[in-house]
C-alpha cells in the first residue's frame, strides 16, 4: 500500500512540526502533503527547510475542506489519510491503516487529549438515520482508500464547519462503511484547553440544517432532527441565563443566530440537493474547481 499523508495547518507552525517528526518516525515510507492556509506565522519557511516534506501546497482559502481537496489533489497514494497539524501519530498508527483498509474502505481510530481535568479519549460514534446506520469519524485522524476519496469527489467546500460529519453521511448513501481501529492512535503533545467550541451558533445550525436537507430532503423526520438540536441548545441558554452566566439579551442574540443559520441552511441545502442528484450528494467537491493552489512545491 502507497500511503499519502495529508497535513492541512494554517498558523499551526510550533505544533506542525511534532507533527511531521512524527509521521516521519512511524510511516517513514508516507508521502507527506502540507496544505498551508494563508499563514502568517511562517510555516511555509519551515516547511520548505525540512526533508521529509514531498508536497508544500498554498492555498488562499481559510476553509478546512478546501484545504482537505487541495491536499487530495496532490496526494499520490492509493490510500490517503489525513492528519490534524496538532497530533501526533503513535507507533501503530502505520500498521493500524493499513490492517484497517484491507477490512474496510476507511478507518478511523481514537484522538488522545490531554486535558486540564486528564486524558479524554474519542470512541465510535454511529447513529441512524432515515434507515442508514452513519458512523462519523473524526476528520483529524482518518484514512480512505483513494476510489472512495473519488466516489465522494472530496469534502464539500460549502460548508466552514462539518466536512467531516457531512462525508460521513455521504459515505453512508454511496454504501461505504467506516472501520473502527484501535491502534490507529494520534495524541496531542500538549494539554488541550477542554474543546470550548468557538464557532458562531448562526454557522453551527447552518451547516448542520445544510447537510442533512442535502443529503435526506425535507422530510418529517429531518426536520425534527434539527428542532430537537434547536431546542437542547435553547433549554442550556436559559438555564444559564436563569444561573447568572449569560444575559437574557445574549440568550436572544443566540436565538436570533440559530434561527438565521437554519433559514440560510434550508435555503442552500435544497439548492445542493438539486444541483447534486447522484448518492455523491456534492456540488462543491474537488471536481469543482482547479484554482486552490495559489503555490505549489514539489520535492518528489
Amino acid at each position: 500500500m502507497e500511503l499519502s499523508v495529508v497535513i492541512p495547518t494554517l498558523n499551526g507552525r510550533d505544533h506542525l512540526g511534532a507533527t511531521l517528526d512524527g509521521v516521519a518516525t512511524h510511516a517513514p515510507d508516507a508521502e507527506v502533503v502540507v496544505v498551508n492556509g494563508p499563514s502568517a506565522d511562517g510555516t511555509t519557511g519551515m516547511v520548505r527547510e525540512r526533508g521529509d516534506v514531498d508536497v508544500l501546497v498554498e492555498v488562499s482559502d481559510r476553509t478546512l475542506n478546501v484545504s482537505r481537496n487541495a491536499g487530495i489533489r496532490a496526494a499520490s497514494g492509493d490510500a490517503v489519510a489525513f492528519l490534524r497539524h496538532d497530533l501526533v501519530v503513535e507507533e501503530t498508527w502505520r500498521d493500524a491503516i493499513e490492517t484497517g483498509l484491507e477490512r474496510d474502505p476507511v478507518v478511523t481510530g481514537p484522538v488522545h487529549e490531554t486535558l486540564p481535568a486528564g486524558m479524554t479519549t474519542t470512541s465510535p460514534e454511529t447513529r441512524r438515520i432515515r434507515n442508514r446506520a452513519v458512523t462519523y469519524f473524526n476528520g483529524g485522524n482518518v484514512a480512505f482508500r483513494a476510489e472512495v476519496l473519488d466516489d465522494l469527489d472530496g469534502f464539500d467546500e460549502y460548508l466552514e464547519t462539518g466536512g467531516a460529519r457531512d462525508a460521513a453521511h455521504r459515505l453512508a448513501g454511496l454504501g461505504h462503511d467506516v472501520g473502527w481501529e484501535p491502534e490507529l492512535c494520534v495524541r496531542t503533545e500538549y494539554e488541550a484547553d477542554g474543546g470550548i467550541d468557538t464557532r458562531s451558533h448562526g454557522w453551527k445550525y447552518r451547516a448542520l440544517t445544510y447537510r442533512l436537507i442535502k443529503n435526506y430532503g425535507l422530510r418529517p423526520t429531518i426536520v425534527r432532527r434539527i428542532a430537537s438540536h434547536a431546542g437542547r441548545d435553547a433549554i442550556s441558554a436559559a438555564r444559564d441565563v436563569l444561573g447568572g452566566e449569560a444575559t437574557p439579551s445574549g440568550w436572544v442574540g443566540t436565538g436570533r443566530d440559530v434561527v438565521g443559520g437554519v433559514a440560510t441552511g434550508w435555503s442552500d441545502g435544497l439548492v445542493a440537493r438539486a444541483r447534486d442528484r447522484t448518492p455523491t450528494r456534492n456540488p462543491h467537491g474537488c471536481s469543482k474547481r482547479a484554482d486552490r493552489a495559489v503555490a505549489k512545491y514539489d520535492w518528489r
